[in-house]
């Protein structure tokens, strides 16, 4: 877990304590970026997307995944980027350690399926926390390796993972037909499954379209919490990532 550091805004030179939010490993351990207490604040001026995530490390499991780049919005109007040290290794040696053991012991046995564990949701806020949320909830199922998608789709935030490719939706309107027909051919060209994320949910022909095209659609309530719309996010919400 990350301490709180001093931040001192750039522009109006106020200082904040901030301390790094924490979000649920796929071990369920709490992670969050390590700060850099000798780092400086940058503004945002405009935003890139390899700029906004940055690589975090379980301590608990050795598992890497790229989490939100910590930022601090000032009363001044300015919004932080805060700094941040890479991620930890002593997670992977330990894992790595546990991997020959395993090894050592002679011939591997089969292992039981793990019950999953309780959801831990993120509070949406912003578009940006919803593609949070929506990338905390696919982990959860089981997805591994996610990360932004290659092609940007015509609305909202893409993300992918191992086979799947998802689109985020944080603005207000429903999600139409055609936003959700581009999902799926894009997902084709990709030999990839595919799943909608939407904050305001969808138009009736997109659900009837959603249907018969096989992609499960979920609606992002304020909680963080994906709430499945049709059958098929009721499937893929009960049996995970196959």
């Amino acid at each position: 877990m990350s301490e709180s550091v001093s931040v001192r805004c750039p522009a109006c030179r106020r200082e904040h304590l901030y301390e790094a939010p924490a979000y649920p490993c796929e071990c369920g351990a709490p992670v969050a970026p390590a700060l850099d207490p000798n780092g400086t604040a940058t503004a945002i001026t405009h935003r890139a997307w390899d700029d906004e995530w940055v690589g975090v490390r379980c301590t608990a499991c050795g598992r890497e995944n790229e989490w939100p780049r910590p930022e601090l919005g000032c009363p001044c109007g300015t919004v932080l980027r805060v700094p941040v040290t890479r991620a930890d290794t002593d997670g992977a040696q330990a894992a790595d350690t546990d991997s020959t053991q395993e090894a050592d012991a002679g011939p591997a046995q089969q292992k039981v399926p793990a019950a999953r564990r309780v959801f831990q949701p993120v509070t949406i806020r912003t578009a940006r926390d919803a593609v949070t949320a929506a990338a905390v909830y696919l982990r959860w199922l089981g997805y591994r390796d996610i990360r932004r998608a290659d092609q940007r789709p015509p609305t909202g935030i893409g993300i992918a993972a191992h086979g799947l490719l998802a689109q985020v939706d944080p603005t207000v309107r429903p999600a139409s037909l055609r936003d959700v027909e581009c999902l799926w051919l894009t997902a084709m060209t990709e030999s990839a499954d595919c799943v909608y994320f939407s904050l305001a949910g969808y138009a009736p022909d997109a659900r009837a379209r959603a249907d018969s095209l096989g992609v499960p659609l979920f609606v992002l309530d304020l909680t963080g919490t994906p709430q499945p719309v049709n059958s098929l996010a009721d499937e893929l919400d009960a049996t995970g990532a196959r």
